[in-house]
């Protein structure tokens, strides 16, 4: 083996250790727990409902009809841009009734990933206003605990798991983390949302 070969061998082992050590893989676990059941829940609920209640293929395509795209994107944006309202699965879901269900469902993954920016941004302002950063640290402190120990990781979590990004992403700013880096882990939120749209267009 190489002597290249042998160091990065060794710094993934670091990595790992690193992270077995700081509770990142039980972090991960955990989410994984606490979101498994609340979305199978929320699936069971959502067909029990669409079955019995509401006809969802009716009403999306229903507000499709009714409201305007542009203000159903906004609002998608206004909610991933602060602290993630609304879930983003319901507007998954309302992509699928559109004209072109594909190109909406880019358009949603676009906005989460730019309102993830936007929530990068608010902050770092909050970090520049030190009453306001001292509240909004007591707030955020797990989230800011988990970012300074885990950075990257914890953002590729976010942008994957159905976890508030908005928060992690402003747990990044007020911490100052990198912004390249930012950007391009957080493209993994394409990924959750075409993803998602696999299950959900089926379901709706």
């Amino acid at each position: 083996m190489s002597t290249l070969k042998k160091t990065e061998t060794s710094k993934l082992k670091r990595t790992h250790l690193y992270y077995k050590y700081t509770g990142f893989y039980s972090f991960v676990g955990q989410s994984l727990k606490k979101a498994i059941i609340p979305i199978v829940l929320l699936i069971a609920a959502l067909i029990v409902v669409d079955l019995y209640v509401v006809d969802f293929s009716n009403l999306f395509t229903y507000i499709t009809e009714t409201f305007a795209p542009i203000t159903v994107l906004l609002v998608f944006l206004a909610s991933e841009s602060l602290l993630g309202l609304v879930p983003p699965e319901i507007f998954i879901a309302w992509s699928d009734k559109t004209p072109e269900p594909l190109v909406y469902l880019t358009l949603l993954a676009t906005l989460s990933y730019v309102g993830g920016i936007i929530s990068y941004f608010i902050g770092k302002w909050i970090f520049n206003i030190p009453q306001v950063y001292a509240y909004m640290e007591g707030k955020m402190k797990k989230h800011l605990k988990h970012i300074r120990k885990w950075g990257g990781f914890l953002i590729i979590v976010g942008a994957l798991l159905p976890i508030p990004y908005s928060m992690t992403s402003m747990a990044a700013g007020m911490i100052n983390y990198k912004f390249r880096n930012y950007l391009l882990f957080g493209l993994l939120r394409f990924v959750r949302f075409y993803l998602y749209a696999i299950a959900i267009f089926s379901l709706v």
